[in-house]
């Protein structure tokens, strides 16, 4: 396996992986989908990208739970004014003077406001819709004078009074203009998440009213006011199918007259619709607070937000995302005691008390507040989830938002770059820990890492109020990086077995295998390692070929064979010749393998190894001079059995030879020089993956090991001054047995070398170094060296 590949392809893996996860932070950035988007039938829509996202609320929502409690700025002037069970009893029993049913005249909320304005209140703002008149209801009468007054009117007039009311509208359902002629509407739209939780609200909305009068008409003859036109100094009107209905003319102001059901039938002239800006009723709250001129707006869609300027050099900046929406710091619960609460009947009994004369202690001076349903039942419940509770008082959001404008606490959003570098950041640090450390220590340190990043978000989210991502960075950067670059580890450090194995299985034994597998860091590259190096030339190979050539060609001529049987001869003599070689040569190599030593490779009839690498091993110099006695006692034993073949084969050969046949041969008796010097030398695997790989060893001891086993001759061990030096230390009863020799002069080496020989045959006596040339292949056996002669 190309080794750099093997580095770059961890690298494309984090890389593709980290853009996947910014290819699906840009799709969720741009399509949002967190809004419930519903089909024809009403059922919520679903997005591949949901559950992605619903991930991330999650987690938003935590940090929104942490927060509310911690580092809060409140603003203190904030109440509520409920609708409750109680007070639904309180209208039926009479209590208040007057009984009325579940759905209250209007002169119920005109009393609230007179006794809130008499206190003093700042601003009031309903969360009830009154979009149309309702003449049905009861007219007020006038507990003093006894006067009677039409319920909406009375209501009107106390709006008018009041001059801070804010009454609840929606893009498809305003307020009668009655109403809202001497009051500003204010947003309720509520629109859920996905998850059904509400987080976010529309800071305004760009919204035509259309009078009643045409609201109605379009209602009874199934007209579409959308589609609906001016041309000509008159209004054109289409049915939904886009047919056309009728037109109304309209006067030089672009008015159009109607008969007026308000007015007993007066006609009146009036604009057909109205293009307003709808503020959400929690920024209205505020503006009544701070004074801010909602009538001119700083709005900078490139920035997405909002600013709004107010008395004393008041300046808001409310963030928003692209669809014109901002998050709601939800802070206060509907149970805080920050709020002031009361409910309807005991604002409307200290009216009463008021009225005649008692005091009346001004609870909602200077205060904001919000008129809401509390009582329960189908038609008053006003509930749903938010952040911090799975089921609370959903009007509970005008005064979280009405808190965020007074206080300037807002949640600002990471923008796009800075989600992507998260990812990146992220990504490269959990592919960092997952390529250095191993398995085990990778996956501790990429969840830590997770951990601290949420740790760190939460942080972020309390102190500054600033959303930063944690699904993308942390699942799709962090944690799946490690997974797949892990997956990849495992596949490749297979594949990385599997290699080592056909590099090694050959040239070391079973255990160093086995040991190099199990290495947390295989290092194969090159390395200085101190090792001990051995050369074992086999004696004799030279002379045995060029004695089986000469005999091949004498019986080429002798028998007069022809060119093809010639060559079959030639190709059985080198046959034979390399059988030969290749049982001496193994049995070097399999000694060596048994003592846990790395075959290097053969150099013709040499063959080549070394201890101490790729594994270490203190007592490299040791294990290698057993070797190498081991190997010449293998030798000897080898030739020992073809010795004995041959006197079998003598009388055997005599009897083919009168008979006609050809003789056996008989078989070549070799001998073994060995040479070995320990040192410093560098390790590591030469060759190219093209081609060839081999592990080996070079430097100066390497070839003063190779020079050693040059003067060693025939069936002697000549080793290296360091070498004996580490047998006295890690064999002291071999090195003891070591013979010191005269210094030598060897080609490549300044100076002389000292030298010992290793005797490894009890039995004889080591010959002196100026007659190993002419050293028998055994010498205790003279008549095995005659054989080898």
């Amino acid at each position: 396996m190309n080794l750099r590949s093997s580095k770059i392809a961890p690298l494309v893996i984090a890389s593709v992986v980290m853009g996947v996860a910014c290819l699906l932070q840009v799709w969720t950035h741009y399509r949002s989908v967190s809004f419930q988007r519903l089909d024809n039938d009403g059922n919520v829509l679903s997005s591949p990208l949901e559950f992605l996202q619903r991930l991330e609320l999650m987690t938003y929502d935590w940090r929104m739970r942490q927060a509310a409690g911690r580092n809060r700025t409140n603003a203190t002037n904030l109440g509520f004014v409920a609708l409750s069970d109680d007070s639904v009893d309180a209208m039926l029993n009479g209590s208040l003077g007057f009984r009325f049913g579940l759905y209250w005249p209007r002169q119920v909320y005109g009393l609230m406001l007179r006794e809130l304005t008499a206190q003093g209140a700042r601003a009031v703002a309903l969360d009830i819709m009154f979009g149309e008149l309702r003449k049905d209801h009861p007219a007020y009468v006038d507990p003093i004078n006894h006067s009677v007054e039409d319920s909406d009117r009375f209501f009107a007039s106390q709006i008018k009074a009041a001059g801070n009311v804010i009454l609840a509208a929606h893009p498809a359902f305003f307020p009668h203009p009655m109403f809202l002629t001497n009051a500003v509407p204010g947003d309720v739209t509520n629109e859920e998440d996905a998850d059904g939780i509400t987080r976010r609200v529309r800071a305004y909305r760009e919204v035509r009213v259309w009078r009643p009068e045409l609201k109605r008409l379009a209602l009874a003859e199934n007209l579409d006011l959308s589609l609906s036109r001016i041309e000509k100094g008159e209004l054109r009107l289409f049915h939904s199918d886009k047919t056309y209905f009728d037109a109304w003319p309209l006067d030089a102001q672009g008015r159009f007259a109607f008969e007026d059901s308000d007015l007993e039938g007066q006609v009146s002239l009036a604009k057909p619709c109205l293009d307003v800006r709808l503020w959400h009723m929690g920024i209205v709250l505020a503006a009544a607070e701070l004074g801010l001129d909602l009538e001119n707006p700083e709005i900078d869609p490139s920035r997405k937000r909002v600013t709004l300027r107010g008395r004393n050099g008041v300046e808001r900046r409310i963030p928003m995302d692209r669809e014109g929406n901002f998050h709601v710091p939800w802070t206060l619960k509907p149970s805080d005691p920050a709020l002031r609460a009361q409910s309807i009947e005991q604002v409307i009994l200290s009216g009463q008390a008021r009225a005649q004369g008692a005091a009346v202690s001004n609870i909602w001076k200077d205060k904001l507040i919000v008129v809401g349903s509390t009582a329960t039942g189908n038609d008053l419940t006003d509930t749903g989830a938010t952040p911090l509770e799975k089921r609370t008082l959903l009007f509970s959001k005008y005064w979280n938002i009405a808190n965020s404008v007074i206080t300037g606490v807002f949640i600002n959003q990471a923008g796009l770059s800075l989600k992507m570098l998260l990812i990146l950041i992220m990504g490269s640090l959990g592919a960092y820990l997952s390529l250095r450390l191993s398995v085990l220590a990778a996956s501790f340190w990429v969840v830590t890492v997770s951990i601290l990043y949420v740790a760190l978000s939460l942080i972020i989210f309390i102190q500054a109020r600033f959303w930063i991502p944690v699904v993308f960075p942390v699942l799709g950067g962090t944690i799946f990086t490690h997974i797949c670059i892990m997956t990849y580890r495992v596949i490749f450090e297979q594949n990385e077995r599997k290699r080592v194995k056909s590099v090694f299985a050959k040239i070391v034994s079973p255990n160093v295998v086995n040991e190099l597998l199990s290495s947390e860091k295989l290092a194969l590259g090159g390395a200085r390692r101190k090792v001990t190096v051995y050369f074992a030339d086999v004696r004799g190979f030279t002379e045995m070929t060029d004695m089986s050539q000469v005999r091949a060609e004498e019986k080429v001529r002798e028998d007069h064979l022809s060119a093809q049987e010639a060559e079959s001869l030639y190709a059985e003599t080198a046959r034979a010749t390399l059988e030969t070689v290749n049982l001496y040569l193994a049995t070097i190599a399999d000694t060596v393998k048994r003592h846990n030593g790395t075959l290097d490779k053969y150099i013709g009839d040499c063959v080549m190894a070394f201890w101490g690498a790729p594994t270490p091993n203190e007592y490299h110099a040791r294990d290698c001079v057993h070797a190498a006695i081991e190997a010449q006692r293998g030798m000897y034993a080898l030739n020992q059995e073809r010795f004995a073949e041959n006197q079998r084969r003598e009388p055997l050969n005599a009897t083919r030879i009168k008979s006609g046949q050809p003789p056996l041969p008989m078989l070549p008796l070799l001998s073994l020089g060995s040479g070995i010097n320990t040192g410093i030398a560098i390790v590591g695997l030469m060759g190219s993956d093209a081609h060839i790989l081999n592990y080996t060893v070079f430097g100066r001891e390497v070839n003063l090991a190779s020079r050693l086993e040059g003067v060693s001759g025939r069936g002697r061990i000549i080793i290296g001054a360091s070498t004996f030096e580490e047998l006295k230390r890690d064999d002291p009863a071999l090195a003891a047995t070591c013979v010191s020799l005269a210094p030598v002069m060897v080609k490549g080496i300044r100076g002389s070398v000292q030298i010992y020989e290793v005797p490894w045959n009890p039995a004889a006596a080591p010959a002196p170094l100026h007659s190993v040339p002419a050293m028998t292949a055994l010498a205790s056996h003279p008549d095995q060296a005659a054989a080898t002669r």
